[in-house]
């Protein structure tokens, strides 16, 4: 059974990249593995934008692990492309959440995906709850869950 993704209209964060000869692949478009990658990208360079990162979730000790992730190809990109990573935070649990992208080129949606992540502390290693710091920080940032 396949997984449909739909578009949110509440992205809050946007992160601009480009399709580079090392993401084309046999077929000559952007690769699955290289699209991982990006969102990837866009999602450490959303963290930064909240003074965060994937192992501190501004409480010094709470990181992240991604739980499971759900791709929904749109469209080809191809070499040199201009492309919009577009990420929201949003489904929050006591111990994680999920983030939602959606990559696009211009007005064309290259790919929809939704990822689940856990807060973990990697010195006690256990699930955590999660941290008000992160949460203070989608606040200052406009982007607090409801």
């Amino acid at each position: 059974m396949r997984v449909k993704l739909k578009s949110r209209t509440d992205y809050t964060f946007c992160h601009n990249t480009r399709v580079e000869v090392t993401d084309i692949n046999y077929g000559g478009h952007l690769g699955n593995m290289e699209l991982v990658g990006l969102l990837h990208r866009a999602r450490v360079w959303l963290l930064q934008s909240l003074g965060c990162t994937e192992h501190d979730l501004g409480d010094g000790k709470t990181g992240l692990i991604m739980t499971d992730l759900v791709v929904n190809y749109k469209a080809e990109g191809f070499l040199l492309d201009p492309l919009q990573v577009h990420s929201a935070i949003d489904g929050f649990t006591r111990s994680g959440f999920r983030v939602f992208q959606r990559v696009t080129r211009q007005a064309d949606t290259l790919a929809l995906a939704e990822s689940g992540m856990i807060c973990f502390d990697y010195g006690t290693r256990a699930i955590v709850p999660v941290p008000e710091t992160f949460l203070a920080a989608l606040k200052t940032a406009g982007t607090a869950p409801a």
